[in-house]
């Protein structure tokens, strides 16, 4: 049977992205002698995450999913930093308007919040935080972050969450995540950052010797 990490989502996009991000670190990821499976896919729920930071929510899904599937598990918890709102979303991005808030819904939240903000004072920054757990209790987390902008008309079709409203400082040409490609994001992404820092972690689970 091929070896299996157990990734903490049901997103698929977000499934497919850390695959993609592993896998550029990891061959046995890439070649898919090592496979990565969404919790949902082995009946997994998502636990609650009622933790204050990034760090906690990540270890709160990478535990419950480890222990509820024994095999090794990797999560990350992400979300905007909006300087202009003292961080808000932070942890709740997910749930900014609501435990059941849409894409959608997040992201008209933001932009009525921001209305009365000028664009130049309207700095932001993603986060991510990468979690591995073992089965014997080892754990380790790695943060990356994206800086950037917020902006008020949505742009690109590419990504989620408030991908369209944020412009990364390292980008050109003021392009949103909305309109960047998904390897071009992975460059310069939070959690690209987080899951290349991760990878030489998973890659000594995976290969002990």
């Amino acid at each position: 049977m091929t070896p299996r990490l157990v990734v903490a989502t049901g997103n698929p996009h977000k499934l497919d992205e850390i695959a993609r991000l592993l896998g550029g670190s990891i061959p046995e990821i890439r070649s898919g002698s090592v496979e990565l499976v969404a919790m949902t896919d082995l009946g997994v729920p998502p636990p609650v995450e009622d933790g204050d930071t990034f760090e906690a929510n990540a270890l709160i899904k990478a535990r419950a999913v480890a222990a509820a599937t024994g095999l090794p598990a990797l999560a990350d918890d992400s979300g905007l930093e909006v300087d202009a709102l003292d961080g808000a979303p932070g942890v709740r991005s997910a749930r900014y308007a609501g435990d059941d808030a849409s894409d959608a819904d997040n992201n008209a939240a933001l932009v009525a919040a921001l209305a009365d903000v000028p664009e130049d004072e309207r700095t932001a920054r993603f986060v991510c935080v990468a979690a591995l757990v073992t089965v014997d209790g080892r754990e380790v987390t790695r943060r990356g972050t994206m800086e950037g902008r917020v902006v008020d008309q949505p742009r690109g079709d590419q990504g989620f969450g408030y991908d369209p409203y944020f412009v990364a400082d390292a980008t050109d040409g003021g392009r949103t995540n909305g309109q960047l490609a998904p390897a071009e994001k992975d460059t310069i992404s939070h959690r690209g950052a987080a899951f290349r820092a991760l990878a030489e972690d998973v890659a000594r689970l995976l290969d002990p010797a």
